[in-house]
């Protein structure tokens, strides 16, 4: 079953150039802290600060680094059939004018989403403590095969996310506020919803919580992927000749021609066939390099998981 936020995180990457959504989605990411993604979801581990890890004072921080505001406002699947001035009676006041604006919904999964003033804290030297990271998260301190570090997190001012649930999804907003300019009502402080129909999420965040972000991740070096990969093509050549030879039984052998194809998880097949001690702290930074996360890690939080 497609997931319903996976559009949303997918674009999200793709428009606020490579920040990713926490999952859950209002969960508090900080740099420096370590996760994996288990079950589609990111497990905080640790962090690496937290727990001493790395020398507080290698590191330097950027606080506050505004984000693109324009970059951070999008929608998907998303139309406005009503955008204007309308008029309400009321028994006391009488006559009043208000705002209102009608937002319609494609198909499952359009979203609308809106933030304001997001701005990042940032790691800036992550390569001084890049490779000192390596050998402590895979020798030292633990043995992590698979990990990923926030190095940015992102904290709008506010935001707001809505979702539809199907193709006849519809949100109305209205405002009191006399807004001849006012173009979007959507995420605004002064608009109310006054009509929703076949909406499945929608989340407003009027704190600076820090659920978007950038991290980086471990990975087998590119080397000793191709090393393996190479191995494992020889190793099944002649695979039938020498199960001739060494069964007491008359198997039957085609000669057809099967490609090999590579592992699901390759950098977790070369690691398992390691020799005892192969992999250790003064070899660690032969194995291992840190790459951005990407859509291949949004993938993962997808795989195979329903709602």
């Amino acid at each position: 079953m497609i997931n319903i936020t996976k559009k949303f995180y997918v674009d999200f990457y793709n428009k606020t150039n490579g920040f990713i959504p926490s999952k859950p989605l209002k969960q508090n990411l900080y740099p420096g802290d370590f996760f994996q993604i288990q079950k589609g979801e990111i497990i905080v581990l640790g962090n690496i600060f937290r727990k001493n890890i790395v020398d507080i004072d290698e590191v330097i921080f950027e606080n506050g680094i505004p984000q693109n505001e324009f970059n951070w406002k999008f929608s998907n699947g998303v139309t406005k059939p009503f955008v204007g001035r309308d008029s309400g009676q009321n028994p006391i006041e009488g006559t009043f004018g208000y705002t209102r604006q009608v937002l319609s919904f494609k198909e499952f999964g359009s979203f609308f989403f809106t933030s304001t003033n997001p701005e990042s804290v940032k790691i800036i030297n992550w390569n001084a403590i890049a490779a000192e990271l390596i050998i402590k998260l895979t020798q030292v301190l633990y043995s992590f095969r698979e990990v990923y570090v926030v190095t940015e997190s992102v904290a709008p001012k506010n935001w707001t996310l809505v979702i539809s649930g199907s193709d006849k999804g519809e949100l109305e907003i209205a405002s009191e506020t006399e807004s001849a300019g006012l173009i979007e009502l959507f995420g605004n402080a002064n608009s109310k919803t006054i009509q929703a129909r076949d909406i499945e999420y929608y989340e407003i965040e009027n704190h600076k919580r820090p659920s978007f972000f950038k991290a980086k991740k471990l990975v087998v070096q590119p080397e000793k992927l191709e090393v393996f990969i190479s191995d494992l093509i020889t190793e099944r050549t002649g695979v039938a000749d020498w199960a001739s030879n060494f069964f007491d039984y008359e198997f039957y052998h085609e000669n057809l021609h099967v490609s090999n194809k590579t592992p699901r998880n390759p950098q977790a097949s070369v690691l398992d066939m390691l020799q005892a001690n192969q992999l250790n702290p003064n070899t660690a930074l032969e194995y291992f390099k840190w790459e951005n996360a990407n859509l291949d890690d949004i993938e993962q939080m997808f795989f195979s998981y329903g709602l």
